[in-house]
């Protein structure tokens, strides 16, 4: 007894507690006394068994005290369940454990950690709720365990989870639910390569680290969840922060423009403000595509497209590493602004560029009407520079007070010549034939208005003729259609200017009869019926002199012999030709020319004769304005 009791407190193996019962049997023990070995020897192994257990449970929770201080210092989700399947597989001495976990969207479970697996398939295994061993679990929240879960029929097989299980070589399954109060959040497995029946402690072992587990991955869960919170709230307060300085610096930006505006500032001055405030270059280009001011770029041409959608979205719009801003006024486009050097912009600097783009259009509006304004002062003295007064015969006007509005103006009369130049075109077209005037007046440092009826340019120019052919030029092309431009002689002072828009007026009659629509010319320029046409020659009675016969003979009869001159010179002195014009029997013709024969004399078609008929035609047919037949 007494050596039983030493070998049971040095903790001896079990087999060694039946070498006392051996030694009596050996020593011829009686029978009495044997049978108390004998039971002396079963009640030390019953003691030695109990202790046994007691120790294997001491050490299990030794294990899962380590194992919940283990999972309580860990903080990273991924860090805690790989913990959690490696102490399980630890702790049971299984070949493999591995955990799923629930997806409430798909209504399944999945596998998220494996420990000891050598299956790919296995471990992209999802196990639908009620399938499987683990399904099952995942459905029920009890555990459950299999010996062979190859021919365990209580479980729900399924081709993809019999797959997995064959090709990892699985026999022996347990599992059990790792539960947050009555909520399933998944499941944690053990299991051997071989058959295996896992005793009620297994089980009790596996359950124990599921609840440390179960608490372990829902306050990882909250933790994340925490820390994303917080990532969403520093990067909320970024953005508040940034929409605070966004708002800072609109008000900055509103503030230098606004005080820009009340202190009369101009477009260069917008520009050169948007131009700081932005860090990169800026254009201010008006409607037509003209630049009206550049601040740090070299010249750059607007995209139309880009001014098209900018125009359509109301917002500033990227073009070829540009960005481009409309300048509107309503649904009117006034101009554009184009920025270089900032192939991207900030939402806050994209409001900036349009503010600027508001505050550029007020400018613009502003001008306009101060210069239409003006255009109305100008051609209202226009007007009366070009007019004499009623009741005097003699043209006198007040030149002093005339003189001294136009200088108000920026024009001296007295100090330079100034010519008139009048200009026609389609009638449809005059009113944009008069704003190109009025921008063409503003360059040369002159006066432009309407008159009779057409658009007038008072401009300081001592040989208007060569302006006016290039006016007639530059206007054709901007209005798009021909415009002719007659000028008169350049006067000095008042006085002299209504007889200069007089004489404009017959030079661009001229200009028409002569079939030179499109051109533009002052007397200089139309040689000998320049001086015909100058205010102090009698145009009618010269032509009166020359062709009155005729001209009497057609008013009494109704015939056209003046007509039939004209087509006759304008053919060149042919007869088949003038026939065809005027679309008559060349007898008609020949019958025609022997009456201005018997009217004007037989020497009529004579050199000199046939240049003092021809230029009498030509001032006929300006005088009554008529085109040639």
């Amino acid at each position: 007894m007494r050596e039983l009791l030493d070998l049971l407190a040095s903790g001896a193996p079990g087999e060694r507690l039946g070498r006392p019962a051996a030694g009596a049997r050996a020593a011829g023990a009686g029978p009495r006394e044997q049978a108390a070995v004998d039971e002396a020897t079963r009640v030390a192994h019953d003691i030695h068994r109990t202790l046994t257990q007691h120790r294997r449970r001491e050490a299990e929770l030794a294990a899962l005290f380590d194992t919940a201080g283990d999972l309580a210092a860990l903080r990273d989700l991924d860090a805690v369940l790989r913990a959690i399947v490696h102490r399980a597989r630890t702790l049971l001495g299984t070949d493999l454990a591995y955990l799923t976990l629930h997806d409430p969207a798909a209504g399944d479970t999945y596998m998220r950690v494996t420990d000891g697996s050598v299956s790919a398939t296995f471990q992209q295994l999802r196990l639908g709720m009620g399938e499987g061993l683990g399904g099952l679990v995942a459905q029920t929240a009890r555990p459950y365990a299999s010996t062979d879960y190859r021919d365990d029929h209580r479980f729900l097989h399924t081709g993809a989870i019999d797959e997995g299980v064959r090709e990892e070589g699985l026999r022996g399954i347990l599992g059990v639910p790792l539960r947050v109060g009555t909520r399933v959040i998944g499941v944690l497995f053990a299991a051997d390569r071989t058959l295996r029946d896992f005793t009620p402690d297994a089980i009790a072992l596996l359950s124990s680290l599921a609840d440390h587990a179960a608490v372990a991955i829902d306050g990882a869960r909250l933790l994340e969840e925490t820390r994303s919170a917080l990532v969403e709230l520093n990067a909320a307060n970024e953005r508040a922060r940034a929409h605070s300085e966004a708002l800072r610096r609109a008000a900055d930006a509103h503030d230098r423009l606004t005080d820009l505006v009340l202190r009369g500032g101009g477009i260069d001055d917008v520009a050169q403000e948007i131009a700081v405030l932005l860090g990169g270059g800026l254009a201010v280009h008006d409607a037509d595509g003209a630049e009206l001011a550049r601040v740090g770029c070299d010249p750059v041409t607007p995209s139309p497209e880009g001014i098209d959608a900018s125009r359509a979205g109301g917002r500033a719009v990227p073009a070829d590493s540009t960005w481009i801003c409309a300048v509107l006024a309503g649904s009117t486009l006034l101009g554009s602004l184009v920025l270089v050097g900032r192939p991207a912009l900030t939402d806050a600097d994209r409001r900036l560029f349009e503010r600027a783009g508001l505050v550029t259009a007020l400018l613009m509006l502003l001008r306009r009407s101060v210069a239409e304004a003006e255009d109305r002062v100008r051609g209202e003295l226009l007007d009366d520079l070009l007019t004499t007064p009623a009741g005097r015969p003699d043209g006198h006007r007040d030149a002093g007070s005339l003189a001294l509005r136009a200088r108000r103006l920026g024009v001296d009369l007295f100090g330079r010549p100034h010519a008139v130049l009048v200009l026609d075109c389609e009638t449809a077209l005059r009113a944009r034939l008069t704003g190109e005037t009025t921008r063409r007046a503003r360059r040369l440092g002159g006066l432009a208005g309407t008159h009779d009826g057409r658009p007038v340019l008072l401009v300081p120019e001592p040989e208007p003729g060569p302006l006016a052919r290039e006016l007639a030029g530059e206007l054709t092309a901007a209005v798009g259609a021909p415009v002719t431009v007659g000028a008169g002689r350049s006067a000095t002072g008042p006085d002299r200017l209504p007889d200069s828009h007089a004489e404009a007026r017959r030079c661009l009659d001229a200009l028409h009869a002569l079939g030179r629509t499109g051109d533009g010319a002052g007397p200089g320029e139309l040689g000998f019926l320049g001086v015909l046409l100058g205010d102090r020659t009698d145009v009618g009675g010269y032509v009166d002199s020359v062709l009155g016969p005729v001209l009497a003979y057609d008013r009494r009869r109704g015939t056209e012999l003046v007509r039939t001159l004209d087509a006759y010179y304008g053919e060149g002195a042919s007869l088949a030709r003038a026939k065809e014009a005027l679309h008559v029997h060349v007898n008609t013709v020949v019958q025609r020319l022997d009456r201005v024969a018997h009217l004007l004399g037989r020497d009529w078609n004579t050199p000199a004769r046939s240049l003092e008929i021809q230029l009498a035609l030509r001032l006929h047919r300006i005088g009554r304005g008529a085109p040639r037949p």
